[in-house]
């Protein structure tokens, strides 16, 4: 299987492929009917949360991404 890999799309979902397990705050898993890609909705208009159903169109979701570093991390104390 290929690695994991997570696109941020820029006004879109975020796209991850590979080996997927998505699970709820309780851990129960969803049933991904096999996919081996799947959209996340970063808009919050989706009826399928947390799946994109491509409301972001209809919706006018404007968010510009970039890759970029993040800081450090902090010591644990």
């Amino acid at each position: 299987m290929a690695p994991t890999k997570v696109t941020i799309n820029k006004n879109g979902p975020i796209l991850i492929s590979g080996d997927i397990e998505v699970v709820d705050a309780n851990g129960k898993a969803y049933g991904l009917a096999g996919r081996t890609s799947i959209a996340l909705c970063r808009c919050g208009h989706s009826a399928n949360k947390p799946f994109c159903d491509g409301q972001h169109k209809q919706q006018n979701f404007q968010s510009e991404v970039e890759g970029c570093e993040l800081p450090p991390m902090k010591p644990k104390v």
